[in-house]
This record gives structure tokens, sequence and C-alpha cells, in this order.
């Protein structure tokens, strides 16, 4: 083989190599979304892509009626939800789901479906809906060229999703039980133990007694243990209340037998000498 044609080759085979390893990135022609919103203390998410109108005619056009439509272009439009919320009056668990729509002349049909990894709608299947709902679509504020999501009408408990595009607006409604969830995720954040170290610092230091008291009444009423009620004991004691003591103890051992892990005997023992000493005081 003749060295040029050999060069030539090897040149041809390199250049090949670059190109398979460095692909040109080019402009979609729907471009990827995204738009969120925290209601309450829940994440919404939706990721979708964005067609445009481009002079089409996109209703009953473009995007024909009657038939599952993606909601977008490219990959399945998704919605995400951090916490259980109600889409329509429809109770959702937490999760990702694809949103489809059947739009129409009328009223359109919102799908939420448990199968959010698709591209588009081709493979739908309509045994795995999550939910459906009617919702009525409405004149947009103004044109949109490219379809997109936003949130309106928001609270603490609520907001409206609105689908934009071309001159139409389909909106649909979330809500959220914010209070539930709130006092839920307190309880998991504030346990007893948080009042109750507090409050066993300053007995054992013999000082700040008020707020000790305070502290201690915040874990008593997460829950009610031998630490909890021995330290109730100690303080009382600490506060001349000797009859008071001794009721805070006993109750204090009583809860110790019946603990999943029982106290160590030696602060039951402790505690037993301490009852004796208090009732001596309380005649």
């Amino acid at each position: 083989m003749r060295p040029v044609l050999r060069t030539a080759i090897v040149l041809a085979a390199s250049l090949s190599t670059v190109a398979a390893a460095q692909q040109v990135d080019f402009p979609r022609l729907s471009p990827n979304g995204s738009t969120g919103q925290l209601v309450g203390i829940t994440d919404v998410e939706l990721h979708y892509s964005r067609p445009g109108v481009k002079g089409r005619a996109i209703w009953g056009g473009l995007v024909p009626y009657d038939q599952v439509w993606r909601t977008g272009a490219n990959e399945n439009t998704t919605i995400r939800f951090s916490t259980a919320v109600k889409v329509e009056g429809h109770e959702l668990p937490a999760g990702t789901y694809g949103l489809q729509t059947i739009p129409t002349a009328g009223d359109w049909t919102l799908i939420l479906s448990k199968d959010a990894d698709q591209w588009g709608a081709f493979d739908y299947k309509p045994e795995h809906d999550a939910m459906r709902a009617t919702v009525k679509p409405r004149p947009g504020v103004r044109f949109e060229e490219r379809m997109g999501f936003r949130f309106d009408d928001l609270t603490d408990e609520s907001a409206t999703v609105v689908l934009a595009w071309e001159k139409l607006e389909i909106p649909f409604k979330i809500e959220v039980d914010t209070k539930t969830l709130v006092a839920e995720k307190a309880k998991d954040t504030i346990r007893w133990q948080t009042g109750y170290q507090a409050a066993n610092w300053c007995i054992q230091n013999d000082t700040c007694l008020d707020e000790a008291q305070t502290w201690l009444d915040s874990s008593l009423a997460l829950q009610q243990n031998f630490n909890n009620l021995r330290a109730l004991a100690l303080l009382r004691a600490k506060r001349g209340d000797a009859k008071g003591a001794v009721a805070a103890a006993e109750k204090a051992l009583a809860a110790g037998k019946t603990a999943q892990n029982p106290p160590a005997p030696a602060l039951v023992s402790e505690l037993e000498a301490s009852i004796k000493e208090w009732k001596a005081k309380a005649k």
C-alpha cells in the first residue's frame, strides 16, 4: 500500500474515532423546562418539554382531540410531590407521576399515571392510572408561544397548577394538609429527651429551676417515663415539695418496671432511698 494512501486511511479512522467521542449538542426543537413550588412544606416539581406554536393550529390540529396527549413533547411530562396531596380532590401518596391529558373541544381529562418514565404517551396504560379528573379549560391571559406551567392562587395549603399554551389555559388544584404534616414533623423532631436533658442539667447544677419546670412539662407532655418522672421528683424536692417529690418518684418507679429498657438498678435503689427521706420530711 502506498504511503500516501496508508496515511489517508489512518487519518480517516482517527477522525471517525474523534467524531464518535465528541458529539455536537444542537438546540432541541422542544427544549426542556421545569418549574416548582413549595406549598406549605410540600415540594411540587414539574418537568416537561416545551413545544412551540410556530404558526400551527394547536388544538384539534397538532394536538388531536379525544386522544391521550403527553402534555408536552419528547419524554413524559412528570409531576412530583414530596408528601401526600390531593389533586382535584383525589388523594395521592408522595411520589412522581406521569402527567397526561385528553384534550377535547370542551372539558379535558387530567391523568396522573404511575408510569413516570416513558417517552411520550405511546405506551400509556390506563390500568396504571393513579387518578383521573375532569378539568375546564379557559382563555389564556396572553398568547403563549411555548407551552409551560405556572402556579397560581398559592396558600399554605393549596395551589393551582396552570398549563398554558397558545391561547388556552388548563388549571388544576393541588391541596395539602399542611397542619397535619407540620404536627407530624414536629413529633418526629421534638422528642421527650430535649426538655428532659435541659431540665436535668438545671437540677444537677441547682440553677434555672423555673425554666427546668417548663422544660420538664414539655417533656412529660410528649412521653412519661422513669427518667423525666425521676427528674420531676428531684426538682420538687429541691423546691421543698417533699410530698410532690414522693408522688413523682413512685410514678417513676412504676414506669421503670414496665419500660422496654429498664433503668439502671443503681438509679432505682437511689430513688427508693430518696423516697424514704422525702416521706419522713412530708410528715
